[in-house]
């Protein structure tokens, strides 16, 4: 069956912050040129914001310059930040790091703790008003060239292909979509941004690529512990001190409080569980006070960008461009990076309505990175673009101090001028497991923590279950061959949803076993699998979490 081929003047793969704020930007600038410009924007999740998740506790800035009228519209930022706390967790106690000592950039004084996944039911909303073609539930599979290797436009997977890879009753073909520009805007390690990457070697002159992963829970609180705005963040225990991360505890609106664990990936030991930390972490007498007698609504992960301004890839191609977290613009210190995503997606916008108004299309829109290295966005990432290279080569008490004084100095105008490189990759930092100690973790109680697979639940997580693996194994031996005697199969514990199994076989054999249906699309597996044999691709469209809130 041929595919059918729909045609526009910008196509963006991802209705997150950047692709959504990218999609009014061309909008706006269109009508302001009174040109009739054709937008559409595809989204894998079952409908806008179902696979959005973050924290979140965002800077308006971009939203201001988007849409100065947010609030007369009715944005859903309903929670203003009231207090901003940093604490240092022991293993029994905490204290709190006073405000005065905190560099300015880690203020949150004038944010505001949201659910981003609502934020961008919104911003899609918007972007219909002003005519934007919105389709979710369209998973991205394959960029389209032309005879001159330019990006077109993408195709979407055909549904109804069965397990074995056959055609089933149900079979439709995808559809391709074709662009004069395409906007890649699928967030952290996006299958198609990856393979862009990799053609183009977008990378070929940037650090490499860091990550994290984040795991979050959204509870319902006793009203009498709730306290609106309230911005908690935590280094330390449980993690030692050469494992990066912490937490954040935010308490939004109707007595729900967003708190969630974050887990740099350089990390070292292969039995270190990011998701059962997260869970140990929550008895911790400076947090259990707070959850208990309340319930646990919702559960989701993401892998985060780590890397900083170094390791953002050049950002076109012929026909295209990367923006927002599939290209890295997060600010790890702040732990934001909605803001930059979203000014982004408006800077690649407006590179691409003045080349289609000068009657261009499929070539580099070069004005986009040359804005955007003049623009705030770059201003705010140049000053963190240390930190997370001192910590990583430093530990937490020699990284985290020299990072806070060089946010100072750039605060003052005189921080290092250098930039510090990241060193290994994050699938190449784990130590042998024989050099390692197992870490026993603490049984869920079920009430403050949980299983893996009781927290999936809650996430809304469905895949149809007759469709191909849409986690594929390079070469299937090398889980038991390799990763099981070198690194205890670290898969295992690293994945937050219960995906990867070593199970006993007939006759006594280890069998690696991928429960792909429970899959949370957090990619984590894609980064840290230290063979690099692990790809993550889109399932059918419409697959994944459904967060809601989130």
């Amino acid at each position: 069956m041929d595919r059918e081929v729909m045609e526009f003047d910008v196509l963006i793969v991802g209705a997150g912050p950047a692709g959504l704020a990218a999609a009014i930007r061309v909008k706006q600038r269109a009508t302001a040129a009174n040109q009739d410009i054709s937008v559409c924007v595809i989204e894998k999740g079952s409908e806008v914001g179902a696979h959005i998740l973050s924290g979140a506790v965002i800077d308006p800035i971009a939203l201001n310059e988007l849409i100065p009228d947010w609030k007369e519209k009715g944005a859903p930022l309903h929670t203003a930040v009231s207090d901003d706390q940093f604490i240092f967790l022991t293993e029994s106690g905490s204290w709190r790091i006073p405000n005065f000592l905190m560099p300015p950039l880690m203020s949150n004084h004038g944010n505001y703790a949201i659910s981003l996944g609502n934020l961008c039911r919104w911003l899609g909303q918007q972007a219909e008003t002003l005519g934007v073609e919105v389709f979710p539930g369209f998973a991205a599979t394959e960029v389209l060239y032309d005879a001159d290797q330019r990006v077109i436009g993408v195709a979407t997977g055909d549904m109804g292909i069965g397990r074995d890879g056959e055609k089933t009753e149900n079979y439709e073909p995808g559809i391709e979509l074709r662009a004069k520009y395409t906007l890649i805007a699928e967030g952290v390690r996006g299958s198609l941004a990856k393979q862009l990457i990799t053609k183009f070697k977008l990378d070929a002159n940037s650090d490499l690529a860091k990550f994290g992963i984040g795991i979050k829970e959204l509870w319902e609180i006793d009203p009498a512990k709730h306290k609106p705005g309230l911005v908690v963040h935590t280094m330390g225990w449980p993690l030692d001190t050469s494992t990066g991360g912490g937490s954040f505890m935010y308490h939004l609106e109707n007595n729900k409080v967003a708190i969630g664990f974050v887990v740099h990936l350089n990390y070292s030991n292969p039995y270190l569980s990011p998701f059962d930390e997260f869970q140990r972490y929550k008895h911790h007498p400076a947090v259990r006070p707070t959850l208990e007698g309340g319930r646990r609504i919702s559960y989701g992960a993401r892998a985060i960008t780590e890397g900083g301004l170094q390791s953002i890839p050049k950002l076109t191609f012929p026909g295209g461009v990367l923006i927002g977290c599939a290209a890295g613009f997060v600010n790890l210190p702040r732990i934001k990076g909605s803001h930059n995503a979203m000014k982004s997606g408006m800077l690649a916008a407006e590179a691409a309505v003045d080349a289609l108004i000068a009657g261009r299309a499929h070539d580099e829109l070069a004005t986009y990175p040359v804005a955007l290295s003049k623009s705030w966005v770059y201003a705010d990432l140049k000053k963190v673009r240390n930190v997370k290279p001192l910590w990583s080569k430093l530990g937490f008490l020699g990284g985290l101090g020299l990072g806070g004084l060089d946010m100072w100095m750039n605060n003052l105008g005189i921080g290092l001028p250098f930039t510090l490189r990241h060193g290994k990759p994050d699938h190449a930092t784990l130590k042998l497991a024989a050099d390692c100690k197992p870490i026993a973790y603490p049984k869920p109680d079920g009430k403050i923590s949980f299983d893996k697979l009781s927290s999936v639940f809650i996430s809304n997580t469905n895949h149809k279950e007759n469709q191909p693996v849409h986690l594929k194994l390079r070469d299937a031996s090398i889980p038991i061959s390799k990763n099981l005697p070198l690194w205890a199969e670290p898969a295992q514990r690293y994945c937050p949803a219960g995906v990867y199994e070593v199970i006993e076989a007939e006759g006594g054999d280890k069998k690696f076993q991928i429960n792909a249906q429970n899959c949370v699309h957090c990619k984590t597996c894609d980064i840290k699998d230290p063979s690099q044999n692990i790809d993550w691709a889109v399932p059918q469209g419409g697959g994944g979490p459904n967060y809601p809130n989130m």
